[in-house]
């Protein structure tokens, strides 16, 4: 069955995101939340998001027309009446997203496909309580990475029990929407971004509370460093290049001394504590000025959206060849 009606549930940061990634490659969508100020908000956004990528020619329609395959619906069942494919992005409350479940259970059709933004709940975690059959056969996780419109990675995790049809088709959608889907073939907590992500900041944190470096050195390391060859080579790939045989050696020597903890630094407990929690309170590793977190975020987004320009095709690559050996 092709995927045409799309509603999303819940029209905050991500969900908002998630409905231009959509209209913009000539989908459309009916927005919902219970708040009707959310849905008002989450309209601008969108409008902003979308002028911006047109100013950069990755939006080449007239804006209006992107921004009127976008409904904003107050009432959840008439959001998703129709909907061939609902995507549940509410808050990271497992509770709450259970209950929403539980309410598109009673109101979508049976081949209506249900999909969650969550960033860490398995499958069989938020499709707990589902009443019909075959519900499960047609429900997965969809995890977007933020901001949804710029981050093309979108992590799929199936049910145990979904249909590897319904699975290729979600797949599918994605890459027509210029997204890079990657199928999360276990259910395992965090999936794949979040676990990769983690265990990086583990070893960071680390790091800091050993006094080996300062935070500030540790971003300039990522930064500078290993960094710069992931978007070409990723994480295989640098390996490959280094040699297989440099890394064993690597690896019999690093990996014991590698942090395992299994418990959160004190380090990042007592910032949380004092209320440093980052750019929102203006101080978390770091400090912000007003005129810094606007800055850094704008010069985020363009970065982003040059990425995708060079993903797409839409300028030149500008990235040198890797050398034909290198060593760390």
């Amino acid at each position: 069955m092709p995927i045409e009606g799309i509603a999303i549930v819940g029209a905050g940061t991500m969900g908002a995101n998630i409905a231009l990634s959509f209209a913009s490659h000539g989908q459309a969508v009916q927005l919902h939340d219970v708040d009707p100020a959310q849905l008002k908000k989450a309209l601008q956004t969108i409008r902003t998001h979308a002028a911006l990528l047109r100013e950069y020619g990755m939006v080449t329609e007239p804006l209006e027309q992107v921004m009127g395959r976008i409904t904003c619906v107050p009432r959840l069942e008439e959001a998703v009446d129709g909907a061939d494919l609902v995507i549940e992005a509410v808050l990271e409350k497992i509770q709450l997203k259970q209950q929403v479940f539980t309410q598109l259970d009673r109101l979508c059709a049976p081949e209506t496909v249900l999909a969650s933004n969550t960033s860490t709940f398995a499958p069989s975690v938020m499709a707990f309580g589902l009443q019909h059959a075959e519900r499960k056969q047609r429900f997965l996780v969809m995890h977007y990475w933020n901001p949804a419109h710029l981050m093309p990675l979108v992590e799929l995790v199936p049910h145990p029990e979904s249909l590897p049809s319904m699975v290729e088709e979600i797949r599918a959608l994605l890459v027509r929407c210029g997204k890079a889907p990657v199928i999360v073939r276990k259910e395992i907590d965090g999936f794949i971004g979040n676990r990769l992500a983690f265990a990086l900041q583990r070893e960071a944190m680390a790091l800091v509370e050993q006094g080996v470096a300062t935070p500030e050195d540790i971003d300039t390391v990522a930064k500078t460093g290993f960094g710069r060859r992931i978007p070409v080579t990723g994480i295989f790939g640098t390996a490959d290049l280094g040699g297989l045989d440099v890394y064993l050696e690597i690896c019999r020597s690093l990996f014991p001394q590698l942090n395992a903890d299994r418990t959160v630094p004190m380090q990042l407990k007592r910032r949380v504590g004092h209320g440093h929690l980052g750019v929102k309170t203006g101080c978390g590793w770091n400090a912000y000025t007003p005129e810094q977190i606007a800055a850094l975020t704008d010069v985020l987004t363009r970065e982003l959206i040059r990425q995708l320009q060079r993903d797409r095709g839409a300028v030149a690559a500008d990235v040198a060849r890797p050398p034909a050996t290198f060593s760390d």
